[in-house]
């Protein structure tokens, strides 16, 4: 049984958000940015000298075409991956309430029995001092 938000979190998670979060955290990472620009410019500069048969020459439809595909694949798993965080925001700031609400109530109880061992102590000073 999960202890904290977190877990019971990470437990209620099915396949596919695994999935989508997983991807989102590559898709937003340096190497993956460092990856995907390498190869763009290995890509355009094959295509530009031609060391091997221009596959895509210049404006580089091909490669167009890619990255359209590589958006329309990545802005909804990054849309779902967000959502979730935000899910996971509600659910962390839920959490949060609940501690405080019990925390409130025990700073209560001990406030009142702080208040009802000082009255014993007056009335017990007021016999012995009076």
């Amino acid at each position: 049984m999960p202890h904290n938000w977190q877990q019971r979190h990470r437990a209620d998670l099915t396949a596919g958000q695994r999935i989508a979060d997983s991807t989102a955290r590559t898709l937003g990472s340096w190497p993956f940015i460092i990856g995907q620009t390498t190869l763009i410019l290995l890509w355009v500069v094959l295509n530009i000298v031609g060391w091997l048969r221009h596959w895509d020459p210049y404006p580089f439809i091909l490669l167009n075409l890619m990255f359209s595909v590589q958006a329309a694949y990545a802005a909804p798993i990054i849309m779902m991956s967000q959502n979730r965080a935000a899910e996971r925001d509600r659910y962390q700031a839920q959490a949060d309430y609940d501690t405080n609400t019990k925390a409130e109530v025990e700073i209560e109880d001990v406030q009142s029995r702080l208040t009802g061992i000082e009255e014993t102590l007056q009335r017990i000073e007021a016999l012995v001092g009076g």
